[in-house]
């Protein structure tokens, strides 16, 4: 992921621009004290206060420079129209977030008017057209079946959430004015096989991401992904 994101923005903008970056439902900070240490300004927005303190203790680990470019909050993402003025960032991410909105449409066009015009909208969400993939690798044939015919899933917490498909999202990103410009699959080989968790040999996580990086960018083993990595730019 962080690969991906790296690579939209090295596209997109230019080298050393210090980019205003919203990362909503940021979860622990990983992704936001990343951006941070490479010189951008982030705002990160978490409805969990549990979550939110996570982060905010990782914040305080880090030397005063990077913390004096990192906002915590507490909020919902599907209010940031309550907390920010449209056009106040160039990059929003809403990574593992749309799985738990069991109406994302109003949520991801409130997430576009954060964008300043050729602003990058990052999501990271479950791959509705692969549903099957993670019950039939572990032999579950029932639900493999069912999973053809539903968006909705039971995750690895026990939560009843939901997926997205592909053509979907690409219709809702063209209809809120920040259409699809490249999308990756994120996990395809380790979801549900015997990798995942795996202990590795001293060079095979680099090899790993590697066999990661390459399947996320091609056909037709992206479309098989546990998780799709979609980027829109505001027009």
């Amino acid at each position: 992921m962080g690969r991906q994101v790296d690579e939209q923005i090295a596209h997109r903008f230019p080298v050393g621009q210090r980019l205003r970056v919203l990362d909503v439902g940021m979860g622990q900070g990983t992704q936001a004290l990343r951006l941070a240490r490479a010189g951008h300004m982030v705002t990160g927005l978490e409805q969990d206060p549990g979550m939110l303190a996570v982060a905010q203790e990782a914040l305080a680990a880090e030397p005063a420079g990077i913390r004096d470019r990192v906002r915590l909050m507490e909020g919902d993402g599907r209010e940031t129209g309550a907390h920010f003025l449209p056009g106040s960032f160039d990059v929003v991410l809403c990574h593992g977030v749309l799985m738990y909105v069991p109406e994302p449409d109003g949520m991801l066009a409130g997430l576009a008017r954060m964008l300043a015009h050729g602003g990058l909208l990052s999501l990271l969400v479950r791959n509705g057209d692969a549903l099957a993939m993670r019950p039939a690798l572990t032999g579950d044939w029932t639900t493999a079946l069912a999973a053809f015919d539903t968006v909705g899933y039971t995750n690895r917490l026990g939560l009843d959430v939901r997926a997205d498909r592909l053509g979907t999202l690409t219709a809702t990103l063209s209809g809120i004015g920040a259409p699809l410009q490249a999308w990756y699959g994120v996990r395809v080989f380790t979801d549900g096989s015997e990798t995942d968790g795996a202990a590795l040999p001293e060079d095979g996580l680099e090899l790993l991401l590697a066999a990661e990086d390459r399947a996320g960018r091609t056909d037709p083993y992206r479309g098989v992904a546990a998780l799709l990595h979609l980027c829109g730019v505001r027009g």
